[in-house]
């Protein structure tokens, strides 16, 4: 084979795969917004399953506090038997009117929370009650108990949960394993944004939580809706406005 035919045969394989490289590009950035759109859903039905249940839900006097409310299904212990967990899920907080901003993905390590149940999976939910508890967070990493503490948080629609009792606590974390909904402490556990997730769903890493909803873009929005909606239904604006400090 002579050096021109060589030369002919190489042009057409780094053409072919430069042609090809979008095309990987725009399925990979297709996949990981069908892993988000899945965890974005998958965190919507596992508020819904908690909320609809009256005697195993978080308290109505909780929610009129939330400042924040995150959401992680299926939080798994961790790899090759080193205990801890992990898990993604995302987490949003109000905006100045009392509505919902932009959901952001994160993620949850470390803790032992559910391990000495024997327990292989966990889905987790959070409440915050401030802007000092979910500050952390937003800005990158949350180490529960450094940063902010978290307390177990009471069980049931009309359960007592005093107003002294809201504000000293910034976190009231729950766990719901093999349908048993309870508050659980989460000492030790860190909180931190997915950057790679919020990248592939709003295109930057960066995203401001109180940022309004109207100004993501449409096909963020996709995504996200389903956890959105799912806040709005449980959690509406109106409850917030007459509540929020």
């Amino acid at each position: 084979m002579g050096p021109n035919r060589l030369l002919i045969i190489a042009a057409a394989a780094v053409l072919a795969l430069n042609c090809y490289s979008p095309v990987l590009s725009a399925q990979t950035r297709a996949a990981k917004q069908t892993d988000e759109s899945a965890r974005a859903s998958n965190a919507a039905t596992v508020l819904g399953e908690i909320m609809d249940a009256p005697d195993q839900s978080i308290p109505e006097a909780l929610l009129k506090k939330a400042y924040g409310i995150a959401v992680i299904p299926h939080v798994v212990k961790g790899a090759f038997g080193i205990g801890g967990r992990y898990g993604k899920g995302l987490v949003a907080q109000r905006n100045a009117d009392g509505g919902w901003g932009t959901p952001l993905f994160i993620e949850i390590g470390g803790g032992s929370f559910g391990l000495q149940l024997g327990v292989e999976a966990t889905d987790v939910v959070m409440v915050f009650t401030n802007r000092d508890g979910i500050q952390p967070l937003l800005k990158g990493k949350l180490k529960i108990g450094a940063d902010a503490s978290a307390t177990a948080g009471p069980v049931g629609r009309k359960a007592e949960a005093g107003t002294d009792i809201l504000l000293k606590s910034a976190i009231y974390s729950y766990s719901r394993s093999k349908g048993l909904f309870a508050g659980i402490a989460l000492d030790g556990a860190v909180l931190q944004l997915d950057d790679d997730a919020n990248q592939s769903v709003y295109g930057k890493k960066s995203v401001a939580a109180d940022v309004s909803v109207r100004k993501v873009s449409a096909a963020a929005m996709v995504v996200v809706q389903p956890f959105l909606r799912a806040l709005q239904k449980y959690v509406p604006a109106e409850v917030a406005k007459t509540t929020r400090k």
